[in-house]
C-alpha cells in the first residue's frame, strides 16, 4: 500500500506568489490526513482535486497563524457543504479555545461531530493499519513534530512449514497469519514465527513543523522513509534561524542523516528565496544526498522501496 503525500503551502510566514502558507495533505486508504492548515489551505485543497472524505483527521503543529488560520474557514467550508462525517482536530494546547471562540465570534454552525483534542508526546491517533505520534518540537511556543507510522505487515505464509509441523489447511492457519500460537493435531504448540517471515516495516513519514534541530525531533525521525522539515533559511543565515527558532537547510540535512531516513524534503520556506531555492538544496545535500525541496502542489507518492514525484499543477499558470 502507497501513501500519497501532497504540499499544498511551502512557505514561511507569509505567503508568496508561488508559495501557499503551511499545509501538507496525506492521503492513505480511504482517509485524508491534513498537517497543518494555514490561509487558503480550503482552496488549494480543491484546486489540488482532493475530496473531504468520511475520515478526515487535522493536525496542527503550533497556533502561528501562518499554520492554523486556515482551519477556520476549512470547517465552515465543511459544514456549508453539509457535511455529516466527524471530523477530527489535534493540536497543541490552545486548540481548543481558538477554533470555539471564532466558532462564537463569526457565529457558524457546525453540521457534523467536531472533536477537537490537545495533544501531548506519544501516540496521538491509533487506527487498525497506522498510528500517528507526537514529539514536542522547539520553537517560540508548544509545538509539535508528528510523524505518521503505518504498523508493520505480516511477513509471508508458508503452508510447506505448517504442514510439516502438523498444522492442517483450515482455520488454524488464518490464526497463525493473525499472529496466534496454535496447536497441532498432537497438541504441541506452532507459534507464527515457525510458519511465517518476518513481519514487513510499514511506512514511516514526519512532519517536523517549525523547529530548531533538538533531540525529540530527530528521535521520533529515525528510519525514516521521508522527513519534512523545517528548512527556512540558508546557512549565512543561521543567527538569524537561531534567534527566530527556525533550521537551516543543512540543520535539516544533519538530522535526516544522524535518522538514516531515505528522503528529506525542505519545507516551510522563506520569502526570500523567491526567485531561488538553489542555496538551500546545495546546502542540505553537501550533508545528505537524497533532498528536495517541497513545491506547492508536489505529490509524493510513496511506497516502501520507492517516492515518485510529480506537479499536479503549476501554481504560476
Amino acid at each position: 500500500m502507497s501513501v500519497r503525500l501532497i504540499f499544498l503551502g511551502t512557505s514561511a510566514g507569509l505567503p508568496t506568489v508561488k508559495r501557499g502558507l503551511s499545509c501538507i495533505v496525506l492521503k492513505y486508504r480511504g482517509d485524508l490526513l491534513i498537517f497543518d492548515c494555514g490561509e487558503g489551505a480550503q482552496r488549494s485543497m480543491m484546486i489540488a482535486g482532493i475530496g473531504f472524505p468520511k475520515n478526515l483527521k487535522i493536525f496542527i503543529t503550533h497556533m502561528h497563524g501562518d499554520h492554523v488560520l486556515g482551519l477556520p474557514g476549512l470547517l465552515q467550508t465543511l459544514s456549508l457543504m453539509d457535511r455529516k462525517y466527524d471530523v477530527y482536530v489535534y493540536g497543541p494546547k490552545g486548540i481548543v479555545d481558538f477554533i470555539m471562540k471564532v466558532k462564537e465570534l463569526l457565529q457558524f454552525q457546525i453540521s457534523y461531530g467536531l472533536h477537537i483534542n490537545e495533544v501531548n508526546s506519544g501516540i496521538v491517533v491509533e487506527e487498525k493499519d497506522y498510528v500517528v505520534r507526537a514529539a514536542e518540537a522547539m520553537h517560540f511556543q508548544q509545538s509539535y513534530a508528528y510523524s505518521f507510522e503505518e504498523k508493520p505487515k505480516p511477513g509471508k505464509f508458508h503452508p510447506d512449514k505448517a504442514l510439516a509441523l502438523g498444522v492442517p489447511k483450515g482455520p488454524l492457519w488464518k490464526m497463525l497469519q493473525e499472529g496466534k500460537c496454535v496447536l497441532n493435531m498432537f497438541g504441541e504448540p506452532v507459534f507464527p514465527h515457525q510458519v511465517m517471515d518476518p513481519p514487513k516495516d510499514g511506512i514511516k513519514i514526519v512532519f517536523s513543523g517549525d523547529t530548531r534541530p533538538c533531540e525529540s525531533v530527530l528521535n521520533l525521525s529515525m528510519n525514516a522513509d521521508v522527513l519534512i522539515h523545517d528548512s527556512t533559511f540558508d546557512d549565512s543565515l543561521v543567527d538569524k534561524a537561531i534567534s527566530d527558532m527556525h533550521s537551516t537547510a543543512s540543520e535539516a540535512a544533519e538530522i535526516a542523516l544522524k535518522a538514516n531516513v531515505k528522503l528529506l524534503v525542505l519545507t516551510h520556506i522563506s520569502a526570500r528565496y523567491s526567485s531561488s531555492t538553489e542555496a538551500l538544496l546545495n546546502q542540505a545535500r553537501e550533508k545528505f544526498g537524497n533532498v528536495i525541496v517541497a513545491e506547492d502542489f508536489l505529490e509524493l507518492l510513496i511506497s516502501k522501496n520507492d517516492v515518485s514525484l510529480r506537479r499536479l499543477i503549476d501554481p504560476m499558470k
